[in-house]
């Protein structure tokens, strides 16, 4: 069995495209289907992912990473035999969340999260190499790509601080080696 890593966006990718790059991840490139991650919500909409499924033939289990995970994956029927298990792994309510615990500003987010979303308050108040957070992918390369402890420090205070998801949410401490 290899797994199909599915991201919500191009940031969720960059984090996992690091784990996996430092051997943080509890897969190798080469338990991945078409050894890499892959940004895609959805299987029909990914031409990429579709063409990797259909070359391994194998059986596969989806990891989806992302912030939103509401909604359903639809298999298309071609591939409903080979994929075994989906599991969401969940960054609520945005992945700015691991910046904001990094820079240890929680307390400060946690006085304005009523009024903002973790995205808006790191435009805000996130610095890094006197450049401003403004949702890049590029920031996250850089602010984490080097400093792979701090990464791994945020996720695991990240599920300290979020205690639960709730339903079928899981955490990215689960996929991260100890």
């Amino acid at each position: 069995m290899k797994y199909l890593i599915m991201c919500e966006g191009p940031n969720e990718k960059k984090i996992m495209d690091i784990l996996i790059e430092n051997n943080k991840l509890i897969v190798v490139p080469d338990d991945l289907v078409g050894r890499e991650v892959y940004h895609a919500r959805q299987i029909k909409t990914s031409p990429v992912v579709k063409t990797q499924l259909s070359m391994y033939g194998g059986e596969v289990e989806i990891w989806r990473i992302g912030d939103k995970q509401s909604d359903a994956l639809s298999i298309p029927p071609q591939y409903k035999k080979q994929i075994k298990k989906i599991t969401k792994y969940c960054t609520l309510p945005e992945l700015e969340m691991l910046l904001i615990i990094s820079e240890k500003m929680y307390k400060e987010y946690d006085k304005t999260k009523t009024q903002k979303h973790p995205k808006q308050f790191a435009k805000e108040n996130i610095v890094f190499n006197k450049k401003k957070y403004k949702g890049d992918t590029k920031f996250y390369e850089e602010y984490y790509g080097r400093d792979i402890p701090k990464l791994i420090k945020a996720i695991q205070e990240y599920k300290h601080r979020n205690h639960s998801h709730g339903g079928d949410q899981h955490y990215l401490l689960e996929i991260v080696k100890p």
